[in-house]
């Protein structure tokens, strides 16, 4: 049969009320963030679609381009899934991939295959070296991207000759063998690149920067001129948003996980985080070599502090604690003094024998005056302390 013993608390411990007081602040705050959070989203829900969505009027969404391109007769319909990309690749269609780099090898594979015989006009905006091998073969994206973001045609491209200069700076583009309008160099590397397609009246635009088709980016130099010639070509233009919801990424080696859509810089900070924490933690956790002691100001004397203590216990109705400790220091003085080993002091079995021996009395009386229960009261505490100093002098008695 288990008896449940429960341990009575003392006042010390924070009631309800009290933890309550302490932290309704703190909580008070967190439903105002979350609240805010979810007035801010919800307002903002209807109007902000992401980055280059010309549904989203936000500062880089594309809404003011699809709005002009409206104004000479051009639709816009948004697509999400390669299947409805790839399905409105047509003659008279533009047909603008948002973020290339998204799409797995399979997907861009499949893209290339269905615009590359359309005769319909392909615009890649930012193709990185993920993607623009394969969407435009025998081109290559430098590494290293144009430093000034506002640069000069310097081409023939009547498009880019009536537009002037504009927010074209981003991925630079080098050709092996293809035959094209090279637009906007920086640093002898083409921003802007217009390859025809082999057959027909086709071709395909990479575009090294998506500057020229933000809405807060739109009114500067030429960039609403080149964003309407290039979008504007033909009556319909297809504006494809990948996403990783999509259902076609094809299964097996194509599928691209987690880890391989995250860019390469927020891989290597983290990496830099990481090593940045062990030093850290090698710092400090070094040893600092063997304490230093310190005069203190104001010598303070021991009575002062078993005092201040004791007040403290008082206050807090704390006897039992004070009782352990009036008991716990007697036991240790006690110990070795009737030959008891100071780390067994607190064992009754092997303090309780060797006190009976030496002072011929009984066990169980010096069993409850050392190990007893707590006393129920003041008076029974300074008693105990009576007690355990009569016991001490006997003790030492000669």
């Amino acid at each position: 049969m288990t008896t449940e013993v429960t341990l009575p608390s003392t006042s010390a411990s924070p009631t309800t009320r009290q933890v309550w007081t302490r932290t309704r602040g703190v909580a008070l705050a967190l439903v105002l963030l979350l609240a805010a959070a979810v007035a801010i989203a919800v307002v903002r829900s209807d109007a902000r679609h992401g980055e280059l969505d010309p549904r989203s009027a936000d500062p880089y969404g594309s809404r003011a381009v699809a709005e002009l391109l409206a104004g000479r007769g051009v639709d816009t319909r948004v697509v999400t899934t390669l299947d409805e990309a790839a399905a409105a690749a047509a003659p008279d269609t533009t047909l603008l991939v948002a973020v290339p780099d998204l799409l797995t090898p399979g997907q861009q594979t499949r893209l290339h295959s269905a615009f590359i015989g359309s005769r319909g006009r392909t615009v890649l905006v930012s193709s990185g070296s993920a993607s623009v091998e394969r969407l435009a073969p025998g081109v290559t994206a430098d590494p290293a991207t144009s430093l000034d973001s506002t640069l000069s045609p310097d081409c023939d491209l009547p498009a880019a000759r009536r537009a002037g200069t504009a927010d074209t700076g981003g991925i630079r583009y080098t050709l092996t063998h293809l035959t094209a309008d090279e637009c906007y160099p920086s640093e002898r590397l083409a921003t802007l690149l217009r390859i025809p397609a082999p057959s027909g009246d086709g071709d395909t635009v990479l575009l090294g920067a998506p500057d020229i088709l933000l809405n807060d980016r739109l009114d500067e130099h030429g960039n609403a001129s080149l964003a309407l010639q290039l979008l504007g070509s033909r009556p319909h233009l297809v504006w494809y948003l990948p996403s990783l919801a999509d259902s076609s990424t094809a299964s097996g080696e194509g599928e691209r996980g987690f880890i391989d859509l995250l860019p390469s810089g927020w891989l290597w900070g983290t990496l830099q985080l990481f090593v940045a924490a062990a030093l850290a933690a090698l710092w400090r956790a070094r040893r600092l070599g063997p304490l230093v002691p310190e005069k203190l100001p104001v010598a303070i004397r021991a009575s002062e502090t078993v005092e201040g203590r004791a007040r403290l216990y008082r206050k807090a109705n704390a006897r039992d604690r004070a009782a352990a400790a009036l008991r716990s220091t007697t036991r240790t003085r006690l110990a070795p003094l009737v030959g008891v080993p100071t780390p067994q002091a607190h064992a009754p079995e092997a303090l309780l024998p060797a006190l009976s021996a030496h002072l011929n009395g009984d066990g169980q009386t010096l069993h409850t005056l050392l190990f007893g229960p707590p006393p129920g009261d003041d008076a029974a505490l300074i008693q105990l302390a009576d007690q355990l100093d009569a016991l001490e002098r006997e003790v030492r008695r000669p």
